[in-house]
């Protein structure tokens, strides 16, 4: 299922999501009666879209979709969506979103700082202008995720391992494929999956999925750990942590859920992780040799991708403010990265 066919109708998809103000589901604790709580007041650059999270990754499928189309039959008019880029990536709006974050460490941790970083990374593999340009004015976010997750690894002493936002390995192991975090940081988060996940075994996969996941708990994991571990060792701990996998058992992870309600918005997460079960298990496919496990989870991969592709456009903005975003990691992997 190639990502060329659906550039064009995902960007104006993005593009309408960025720019809708309302409805809006803000993460800010109002600290005073007379306080301006407008979405465009507390987020210049990333009001859109729902919530914060989500305007920042649907920046992010915006800014890919150009870089990989752009100019292109399958992408062939990029100047309304480079104007709006250009007027949300700008150095006072990024700079106000980066003094928002360092006033509140807390805030859309890890999730939301992970894709931060992701977009920042994916401006400046755009490459010469608009991309440069977009990724310097992003430097001040990258900057302060740099440090709010230098100040909270050492805090970190267990992961959250349930299949929603604050999920640790999925954050972490975008942070990672950035490419944007210092040496010292870079190191910190590869030493704090090892600490949480090393000695992981016997997953309990059969508890898959819950009512709201989005993510899966044993792949999102799994996935982490295939970033810092080598290979061979990575295959080793694969087969401790879901031993289903290599007897042939079944896997809870690898059936497509069944989502009872497209339009209500928990369960709804539930098309979301048949698409980030597929980019999982398209990357955990790839780390391994050629054999069962390796088809075994590319079969999952492509089920479920077939599964979750056709719910990202039904005009429904509960599903549509987000669920692009990942199809994007699944249809379009980065080379080395899975993502």
């Amino acid at each position: 299922m190639p990502l060329a066919s659906h550039a064009a109708p995902f960007a104006r998809l993005a593009l309408a999501n960025i720019t809708r103000e309302y409805p809006n589901f803000p993460a800010h604790l109002v600290a005073a009666p007379d306080e301006d709580t407008r979405p465009s007041t507390l987020h210049p650059a990333f009001y859109g879209a729902y919530d914060w999270h989500s305007s920042v990754h649907m920046h992010w499928l915006l800014v890919r979709l150009l870089r990989r189309y752009g100019g292109t039959p399958a992408l062939p008019g990029t100047a309304p969506f480079t104007a709006v880029l250009d007027r949300h990536l700008s150095t006072g709006h990024i700079a106000a979103e980066a003094a928002y974050l360092l006033d509140r460490p807390s805030f859309e941790r890890p999730y939301g700082w992970a894709w931060l970083l992701a977009l920042a990374a994916e401006c400046r593999a755009h490459g010469g202008e608009p991309g440069a340009r977009w990724a310097a004015a992003l430097a001040p976010g990258v900057a302060a995720v740099d440090r709010l997750l230098a100040d909270w690894l050492p805090k970190a002493t267990y992961p959250v391992r349930h299949g929603n936002h604050p999920n640790s390995a999925f954050a972490l192991g975008l942070a990672l494929d950035s490419g944007e975090l210092s040496p010292a940081t870079d190191r910190a988060v590869r030493d704090r999956l090892l600490a949480w996940f090393a000695d992981d075994h016997d997953a309990p996969a059969h508890w898959e999925p819950s009512g709201q996941d989005f993510l899966s708990p044993a792949l999102t994991e799994a996935d982490a750990v295939r970033r810092v571990l080598e290979p061979e060792r990575f295959a080793s701990w694969l087969d401790r942590f879901l031993p289903a996998l290599g007897t042939g058992a079944p896997c809870p992870p690898l059936d497509v859920p069944v989502v009872s309600d497209h339009t209500d918005p928990q369960i709804g997460h539930l098309l979301g992780l048949a698409l980030s079960r597929a980019a999982a298990l398209r990357s955990l496919a790839a780390a391994l040799p050629d054999g069962p496990v390796r088809a075994r989870l590319a079969g999952a991969a492509d089920a479920h991708l077939a599964a979750g592709l056709p719910a990202v456009e039904r005009g429904d903005f509960t599903t549509d403010h987000w669920l692009a975003t990942f199809a994007v990691l699944a249809l379009d992997p980065e080379p080395g990265t899975g993502r």
